[in-house]
């Protein structure tokens, strides 16, 4: 099946002008679960401040700086991640009616609490349930949001169930696919994307696959999708997990997104997982399948990834030609913005 151009072409298009496609929130640093291998709140996740320590939003005021930034970034996809965005959920309400307005738009939750109905008649939102394994693991590892709840809690909806596998998940042969079949039967599923746990550099931790663990995921995802309607994962995406993207830098989808953090000023780099990510054992299903895009053709010799690289390129001069022309045109805002800059740096060195 070959690549929709349309879409490529409006991403690569806006990174022309200097643009990032998509803009990824994190809505709130708060989450009822406390998952092991969940290294958002260690100090290296943002590098210059812990996320516990950032200042989130509520009500009105969340809602209007969510508005503003997308209205600033304009972006042709916006993910809402957290913590758990549902902790927002009012809010959620009254965003979400707007955002689709403006753009595609993913919630990204483990559904530990009932996900309200009247999303689900939102064009243009996906809601994403992060779900780690079969019930015995998955309960102990991410309560509150358990199957009970999730089964519930995800009724009247169209979801897409993510799994990220672990090396305990390769240890029974059957596995995967036992949970495969599992939400495939459940019709408030749509479809099911199965990523790999990406450790930091240097990490040995218990959820780490081998070489050798990958290869097997890779071999038994490949055979399941050929009779597996639901697991929503083309065979160049699942082949593209044993020769991953070798830095943030050459990772089209770290590219192509710009992460904030809980105070919507902070960055999250080098991608989505912060801190020091081991690209050689990346897991990531979004960097895969965009690294996937990438290496297909466009036109004649010419891939995706081609356009993309050049684009971004281009866009880099664009990008440094816009500042200089509002500091030539406004020098006094550039100043100002200066300083807001040094005083928020000040703040976070006397914390």
């Amino acid at each position: 099946m070959g690549i929709q151009i349309k879409p490529v072409l409006q991403a690569w298009g806006r990174t022309l002008r200097g643009h990032i496609p998509t803009l990824s929130l994190e809505i709130t640093k708060e989450c009822p679960l406390r998952c092991p291998g969940c290294y958002a709140y260690e100090d290296a996740h943002l590098g210059v401040t812990n996320l516990r320590s950032l200042s989130d939003f509520k009500g009105q005021e969340l809602t209007t700086r969510v508005l503003d930034l997308v209205d600033e970034y304009k972006p042709l996809h916006l993910s809402i991640v957290g913590g758990d965005p549902l902790v927002r959920y009012r809010e959620l309400d009254v965003l979400l009616p707007q955002l689709v307005k403006r753009c595609n738009v993913q919630v990204v939750t483990s559904a530990f609490r009932q996900i309200p109905l009247s999303w689900a008649t939102l064009p243009k939102l996906q809601i994403a349930v992060s779900i780690d394994g079969l019930q015995p693991e998955h309960d102990v590892r991410r309560k509150p949001a358990t199957y009970e709840r999730i089964i519930k809690n995800i009724q009247g909806h169209q979801v897409v169930v993510h799994c990220t596998i672990t090396s305990s998940m390769v240890k029974r042969d059957g596995y995967i696919e036992e949970f495969i079949d599992f939400w495939s039967a459940n019709p408030s599923v749509q479809k099911i994307w199965m990523s790999m746990f990406t450790p930091q550099r240097g990490a040995n931790d218990p959820e780490c696959l081998s070489s050798e663990e990958r290869r097997y995921v890779v071999d038994t995802l490949l055979w399941l999708r050929r009779n597996k309607p639901k697991l929503d994962m083309r065979e160049g995406a699942i082949k593209e997990f044993l020769d991953p993207p070798s830095s943030p830098d050459r990772c089209i989808f770290a590219q192509s997104t710009r992460s904030l953090s809980a105070d919507f000023k902070t960055k999250v780099e080098p991608c989505q997982f912060g801190g020091d990510p081991d690209c050689s054992r990346c897991g990531c299903f979004a960097s895969v399948g965009l690294a996937a895009v990438g290496h297909q053709k466009v036109l004649g010799p010419i891939t995706a990834g081609d356009i993309f690289w050049t684009s971004a390129a281009i866009g880099r001069y664009v990008q440094r030609g816009e500042t200089a022309l509002r500091q030539l045109l406004n020098p006094r805002h550039t100043d100002m913005q200066e300083d807001n800059e040094n005083s928020d740096l000040l703040k976070v060195i006397g914390q």
